[in-house]
């Protein structure tokens, strides 16, 4: 596994940006201690839609304790 590019948090959520196998392609995972999500992205809506996607995931961490 290649070493993470970027590590943050977004409240509880703890967000882990790793390369991929794949060119241009980063691995997003996401846990809140409870919770735990990943999905992939490229590098280009990484850059430049990191904003609307730590909102996606920000509401699918809230509405997943909602649902629980």
């Amino acid at each position: 596994m290649s070493e993470p590019l970027e590590t943050y948090k977004l409240g509880k959520i703890q967000v882990t940006v790793t390369p991929t196998d794949r060119p241009n392609k980063l691995l997003i995972e996401c846990f809140d201690g409870e919770y735990r999500a990943e999905f992939t992205a490229s590098e280009y809506e990484f850059q430049n839609y990191r904003r609307l996607m730590n909102q996606k995931i920000t509401q699918a961490f809230a509405s997943e304790r909602d649902s629980g």
